[in-house]
């Protein structure tokens, strides 16, 4: 049925129709994947110390981003005079994998497997948390990638160091992905932007980190660099892995989250970093993570995450694009 505009076919508000990441094709079959981008949520929260709530985060963020798939070829961005995001790049969303009550490894498998799938058909994978812990079986996906295509450099948005090696028997935690993707060979260093406060890992923590080549930034010290400074600091050319923690951010703006900290970055002060980012070399996989809805009746953490998400895919194939 069409309407009366002056477009042609169905107007597809967003809160019309089925709600895939974008609006994007929906691939259920994970041996037929056939795009550019592969959206992958784990709704998993097993692994918090603190408030559950972030394994309806997947959900969420893929409601929020049918506002940004609603009438535009692309996003114009009139600064740049550049259009982002173009119905060159294939977007699919595969849906979730599989979650297994009280099973933290098998449902961890569960995500590598996804991720896996992805870049055996050579997508870039984005995977929606889910906790943090989400990103330790995304990085040990990249095993082969990585034996093939050379080492990962992780760049971490977050309030939170998550260095925790060990704690009450606990190693897979959401306090411990950056220790465990440290400790992969294929892992050539980190950059931590945005740690704060009082935080989820003792001074032995941070001395470890920079032993072992983690590059740590507060969101003062990011902003006494400037944006310039700080991929100054990165690998140029390097295959970077990105995992977004939504408590990056200020509260103020993303209060849907299990961990809130305040002093946290505003959009653009991670967005020029993710464009820059994008230009510097090779985005090779992402993760935003902690998106928990129900702390934010506004629904406004849940539509920074899309939004930041649809910002950054754009930044990545127009720059692949040599554009």
């Amino acid at each position: 049925m069409t309407g009366h505009g002056y477009d042609s076919g169905r107007l597809n508000l967003p809160f019309v129709g089925i709600p895939t990441f974008a609006k994007s094709p929906y691939v259920q079959n994970w041996d037929s994947i056939d795009a550019d981008v592969a959206i992958l949520g784990a709704p998993f929260d097993f692994g918090t110390q603190w408030r559950p709530g972030a394994r309806f985060g997947p959900r969420a963020v893929r409601e929020a981003s049918t506002l940004f798939s609603f009438g535009h070829a692309g996003a114009y961005d009139h600064e740049d005079d550049a259009t982002y995001l173009d119905a060159s790049v294939r977007l699919v969303d595969i849906g979730d994998a599989d979650i297994i009550h009280t099973k933290t490894e098998e449902s961890h498998a569960n995500i590598r497997h996804g991720v896996r799938k992805i870049l055996d058909a050579a997508a870039l994978p984005v995977v929606l948390g889910g906790d943090h812990s989400i990103n330790i079986p995304c990085i040990e996906a990249f095993a082969d990638d990585c034996d093939q295509n050379g080492p990962i450099h992780i760049v971490q948005i977050d309030a939170h160091l998550d260095f925790v090696d060990e704690r009450h028997g606990v190693t897979i935690g959401h306090g411990n992905p950056m220790r465990r993707a440290i400790e992969k060979s294929y892992v050539s260093g980190m950059t931590q932007l945005g740690i704060r406060n009082v935080s989820s890992t003792a001074k032995d923590g941070y001395d470890d980190a920079r032993a072992r080549g983690s590059d740590i930034l507060s969101v003062r010290q990011v902003r006494r660099l400037g944006t310039e400074g700080v991929l100054a600091r990165m690998p140029r050319g390097g295959r970077y892995y990105v995992t977004i923690d939504i408590d990056g951010f200020c509260p103020s703006i993303a209060s849907g989250t299990g961990t809130p900290s305040h002093g946290g970055f505003l959009y653009y002060e991670v967005l020029e970093i993710l464009q820059g980012l994008a230009q510097r070399g090779e985005v090779v996989g992402i993760d935003l993570v902690e998106v928990a809805p129900a702390y934010d009746p506004t629904e406004s953490t849940q539509i920074l995450a899309a939004q930041l998400l649809l910002n950054f895919l754009g930044f990545i194939f127009h720059a692949r694009a040599g554009s």
